[in-house]
Parts: structure tokens; sequence; C-alpha cells
């Protein structure tokens, strides 16, 4: 017997007056994909193609009755073996039951959720999965087809009720429904939706202000039992070795039974050695910056402008120049220059804009709160010398702008010429085309890796960077709509974009295990910005892997990937056994008991991870790598590869040729430091492997010891 894999996709009807009479009549357009017996093509199946979805249907929609509306709309022939049919929720869980039907579930462990925000309204929406085995903790039955699961654990006060707004932006990010209109302070208007729409949302509140490690394992331990197909997790703690670290366990617990996991990579950067969430099971993702900007512009007195931003857009702010104070000026309160309360308290700054510098362990939206307090009008943010040129637009409660490193030398350097400096903003809304993003955000944190330096991290960086997602308040004080939205940044708003594009993929390629899934996100980053420069950093230079990993995601890509290099869950205990974890450690991880001594154990290179870290001695070292062709079936690759210097590199063979799909393929990379090489260097570079359609790229990072 032939089994099939099935997913359902509802159509996205631009004419929503179409979608209203579906649902008078309780039926809604979905799009069915279904997977060809391993004997037949889709040109073989031609002559009775419609007969053939038509088995696919529920008995009961097999009607030939002329007052019935037909359920086959399309029979794809072309785009992909599949069609769209008319069905009821009823018939939506009908077919659920056939074999190997796949709907996917993001589960997101964060603050809660809003369930009432119209991001989470299930128009469109198929039933959840007939596996679904989730429940909903809200008083009353607000999870809906969209929201279909909603918990708190002992941190979550009682309710899975979102009181931070952080949950509800990334579970918006990662799987939000269209909503239109939406904007903050009336910027960046437009129609908002997660990266797949069509997926559903499973919420396990488990932070507050803090995030409870017990709460957290309890809520990945939920996750798996409810059914989840993606585990998204913008939280993580200080880099632990993996056994201590709860993430990481309950992360393999979850890849062991197919369930993808996406995490943040931390937000402390630029410094080295900060990245979080290391495992190489995880997907471990950095921040980058996106092309639009809010613009504020600060003017001074002598008519220098400097472009900043913020959200915040007052209606009626003066063109007129004010008094600008800068506390830290002279002042012999440390803190004076980040405008802590307690350094303002004997300033005059009544009318005045205030400067005021990024750090001193009180946030940007707080210093204004700080400044506006004191008597203030407007507010300058200006950053430290590590922030470079990432600037960030906030919801400010006054007037206020951000400005570069750059910038605020320019600043200083103006105050030290004149006694009564001054300044006002001029506030210029949303900009579209920053050709220089995407670029590595100063707070993305940065590799090396350290409970496992031979694995690079992080992954790949994603958008993270003033992003608008739902909310769970007004940041307006707007008491009419539950329509919020907010502009946030972090590596916590890049984690959901990844997790939705996991999502797709997993949609699209039910088969694939989550290191395929990984790999295929890796392999297909891109290098470049929009105007086709090298990515850069904070300061403007070339960003190195550690920043990047294995570059930004690309979505249409990472579909069709050509190449994948897989990982069996099994395959990590001897990766674990080489990093002389003792039994019981590794035991903890793989949660059952462990002999290394009858592991054959690898070094932390030799896994067959998409990229490569390795630390060279005088000795050579050749690693192993194992790919699979996803792409098509009769195909053959030729490798190309960056010189590195002072490192000779070599791989065998230089081509990869297929013959059939999901075959396998193994090469070696021999890599041998050159006399002259100066121990405490790295260098890095890129293995592609390029066919007639496709190019698969990893990261190469040598450090040499």
């Amino acid at each position: 017997m032939a089994y099939y894999t099935i997913f359902l996709t509802l159509l996205c009807a631009l004419n929503f007056q179409t979608i209203a009479e579906s649902r008078e009549n309780n039926l809604d357009t979905y799009i069915v994909h279904v997977e060809l017996p391993s004997t037949s093509t889709l040109s073989s199946l031609v002559d009775d193609l419609q007969g053939w979805y038509q088995t696919f249907l529920p008995s009961s929609t097999l009607s030939t009755s002329l007052t019935e509306e037909p359920r086959i709309l399309y029979a794809y022939h072309n785009v992909f073996p599949g069609f769209a049919a008319r069905l009821s929720p009823e018939q939506v869980k009908e077919i659920e039951q056939k074999p190997g039907f796949v709907g996917i579930i993001i589960g997101i462990l964060d603050t809660g959720i809003n369930p009432d925000h119209p991001s989470f309204d299930d128009e469109g929406m198929p039933p959840p999965p007939a596996r679904w085995k989730g429940t909903c903790q809200f008083n009353s039955t607000r999870c809906n087809n969209k929201l279909i699961g909603a918990r708190y654990f002992t941190i979550g006060n009682g309710t899975p009720l979102d009181e931070d707004g952080h949950g509800t932006h990334t579970a918006s990010t990662a799987a939000g429904n269209f909503v239109r209109g939406a904007n903050v302070f009336g910027n960046a208007n437009g129609t908002a939706a997660g990266i797949a729409p069509l997926a559903q949302i499973a919420s396990y509140k488990v932070c507050d202000i803090h995030c409870s490690e017990s709460d957290i394992l309890g809520a990945m331990d939920a996750a798996i039992d409810d059914g989840v197909d993606i585990l998204s997790l913008s939280l993580g703690g200080p880099p632990q070795d993996f056994y201590d670290e709860n993430i990481a366990v309950g992360a393999f617990s979850a890849i062991e039974k197919g369930i993808f996991v996406s995490t943040s990579a931390g937000n402390n950067g630029p410094r080295p050695w900060t990245v979080k969430n290391g495992a190489p099971w995880i997907l471990t993702v950095g921040a980058s910056t996106i092309d639009r900007k809010i613009r504020a512009t600060a003017v001074l007195g002598n008519s220098e402008e400097f472009d900043g931003e913020s959200t915040f857009r007052p209606a009626g702010f003066p063109s007129t120049l004010l008094p600008l104070v800068y506390p830290g000026l002279n002042s012999s309160n440390s803190s004076a220059e980040f405008c802590l309360p307690e350094s303002l308290r004997n300033v005059v700054l009544q009318g005045k804009i205030v400067l005021c510098e990024v750090g001193g362990g009180i946030g940007r939206i707080e210093k204004g709160r700080a400044v506006r307090n004191a008597g203030a009008t407007a507010m300058i943010l200006i950053n430290q010398q590590p922030q470079g040129y990432t600037t960030v637009s906030d919801s400010h409660v006054l007037p206020a702008t951000h400005l570069s490193y750059a910038d605020r030398l320019r600043i200083k350097a103006y105050l030290n010429t004149t006694e009564s400096p001054m300044a006002t903003i001029q506030f210029k809304g949303t900009i579209i085309g920053d050709d220089s993003a995407p670029m590595v955000a100063s707070f993305s944190s940065r590799g090396p890796n350290w409970p496992s330096p031979g694995i690079l991290k992080p992954d790949i960086i994603g958008p993270g960077h003033n992003i608008l997602a739902a909310w769970h308040i007004s940041v307006e004080n707007n008491s009419n709509t539950k329509s919020n939205f907010n502009i946030i940044s972090g590596t916590s708003m890049s984690c959901p974009h990844l997790s939705g594009i996991a999502a797709l993929l997993k949609n699209a390629h039910p088969d694939w295990s989550p290191a395929a899934i990984k790999s295929a996100i890796m392999t297909t980053a891109d290098q470049v910005n929009i105007a086709g420069n090298p990515i850069q950093d904070e300061t403007l230079r070339q960003a190195n892997v550690f920043g990047t990993g294995s570059g930004h995601v690309n979505i249409l890509k990472a579909t069709d990937p050509g190449l994948v290099y897989d990982i069996d869950p099994q395959d990590y205990l001897p990766y674990l056994c080489g990093l002389n974890y003792t039994d019981r450690q590794v035991g903890i991880i793989v949660n059952r008991p462990v002999k290394c001594s009858e592991i054959s154990s690898i070094t932390e290179a030799e896994l067959n991870y998409p990229s490569f870290s390795v630390f060279l001695g005088n000795e050579p070292r050749t690693y192993n790598r194992t790919v699979t062709n996803v792409g098509e079936a009769n195909s053959v690759y030729s490798v190309r590869i960056t010189e590195l210097p002072a490192v000779e590199m070599s791989v065998e063979p230089t081509t990869l040729q297929f013959s059939q799909l999901n075959q396998k393929l193994t090469y070696q990379v021999t890599l041998n430091r050159f006399a002259n090489a100066r121990s405490r260097t790295i260098f890095q570079g890129f293995l592609t492997w390029t066919s007639a359609k496709y190019s698969i790229r990893s990261p190469i990072v040598v450090s040499v010891v």
C-alpha cells in the first residue's frame, strides 16, 4: 500500500468578501499538498489527476448534488502535486486522520501571550491537528484555531496572559495572522504578519521579569507531549557546559522526537565569547538590521545634522533651537552622563534638550523617563564605542533620537566650541531603503562558542533590529483598540523569525530532520547586503563569522538547498564523549545511561556540521563531511574553496556526482599550517559546492594554536 504525505495550507485570498461568504457556508479553501508514490511521477498520473486527487477527500465531500459547489477547485499539474479544495472544519479533521498528515505547530516559550490581539485571530485557520494534546489555561475560551494552547507554570502569576509584551511580540513575529493598518505612532504603517502566518501557536509562559529554569524545562517537557513541531525560545542564560544548560538538555529530547529548536544567541555583543545556546543540535540565531528606519534628525546650533532613530513622533514639535545640556559635563557624579534619575535631581532642565549616553545600567526608555520627570523637553541618546553605528528606534516617553558613536564624537566636539549649545529634533518618519542592511547589530552576541569552540556559533543571523510586532498594551495610551504594536530590538526578535522559517521548511519538507532543516538554512545564507557588499558589523567594517555565523538567512534558497548535512541524534554521542564529559554528564543530556568507553569519540570539528571551526596546531587535520542529495537526482557538484593565509586547505574528492535523491556522499577536508603561520591568529573562509543549479556554502574558521 502506498502512503502519502499530506499537509494543508489555508489559501490566502485577497478578496476578503470571498472569505466571508465561505464562512457563511462553513467552508474554506485549502491547498492540499500530496507526496507522490515512489513509483510515480506527476506526468504519469496526468491522465486521471482529478480522479487521483479525489481519493484524498473525505467521503462526505464526494457529493454530485447540483446544489453544492464543487469541492476541488484546482488540480495542480506543474507547480507541485496537489490541489485546492473547499472543505469544512469537520472535513479537514477527517483528512487529518489519513497516514502522513502534517500540521505545523510552533511552541513559544516566553512571557505568555495576549489572546485578544488580532494577530492571533483565527480567520482562515484550520482546526488543530488531531495529534494536538495541549490545553488552554485561560479562564474563558480565549484560545482558537490560531492560538491552540496556552499554559503557565510556577512563574506565571496564575495566568498565561502576557503582562510584559515580549511573548506577544515573539509569537506574532513567528506566526501572527494578517493585520491591516499595523503601525506605531503612525510609523511603519502596513499589514503585519508573522513569518508563517498559517502555522498554529502554543504559548508557554515561563518568564515575567525573569525566567525560571525549572519552568523552562517543564514547558519543554509539556510542549513535547503536546505535539509541537517547532520550539522557539527567545531566552537563555550564560554559556555553560551543556549538561548544566537546561535548554540544551531539553532541546536534545525535543530533536530526538523530530522537533526543531530555535533559540536566541543573546544580547551581550559585540564582546567575543558571549554567544548563548551553543549546543550543535540547536539553531542559534544572531540579530541583523533591516532596511527600514524611523528617522529623527538632531540639528545643532551650528547647523550640523545627525540622522538618528525614534519611534515616538510628537505632533508639532518646535523647529526652534532649544538649549542643549550634557549632565556629564564637569559633573562629579559618575552616573550623570548616563542620565540616572539621581544624577538629574539638582540640574535645571526645564525647556531643554538633554544629551544622555547609552549604558550605565539603565535602559534607553528609562533614561527618557528620568529626563522627562526632571522637566526636560527632549533627549538625544548617544552611543558609546561598543554600540558603534547601531541605533535603535524606541517608543520613547518624550521627543528623542538615538545617534551613533561617530555622531557622539562630533556633538561633544560642538559642546567644546560654544558656551551656549543649542539643538532641536526633526521627526521625519519612516524611511525605506537602507542598502547597508543587513548589518550585524552591535548587541548580537558573538562567538567563539565557549562550551564547544569547535562548533561555530551563532549559526545564522536574521532580522532582530527595530522589529514591529504585536504588543500587549498600547504604547500610545490608546484604549480604543486591541490592535497594539511596538517596535523593539534584540536577538529575541531574530529567533522567532527563524522559528517561522523552520515551520515553513517543515511544512514544505515534512520528512526532513531538524538537522536537515538547520543545514538548509545555514548553507544557503547570504553573505552580502542589499548594496551587494560584504555584510558589515556595527563598526561599518566587514563582519567576521563569529558575528554572522553562516550568514543572513535567505528563505527562498533555504526551501530548495540542493544538499544538506544531516545528523542523526545518535551521532551526537561520539561528539559529547569527545568533549571529555563523564558518562553521567553525557547521560544527563541524552536522558539515558551512556558508557563513553564503548563509544568511538570524535573531536568537535568531526561532527557532520554545516560549518567548520578548527583549532590547528603543527600537525595537519583531516575532517569528513557527508552530504545528502535533496535537489536534483542526477547532479554534479564541484568544490570551490577560499584561500586562507598561512593555511593550506585541500578537499578530496573535488567533484561529487549524484545519481538519485537522498543519496549520501562523503568528502574530506585537510588543513595544514604553513611554517610562517603565527600562533593565536584566526583565519576565515568558505567551502562551497556548486552545481548547475545550486550553491551550498560552509564557513570555515581556523584558529592557529
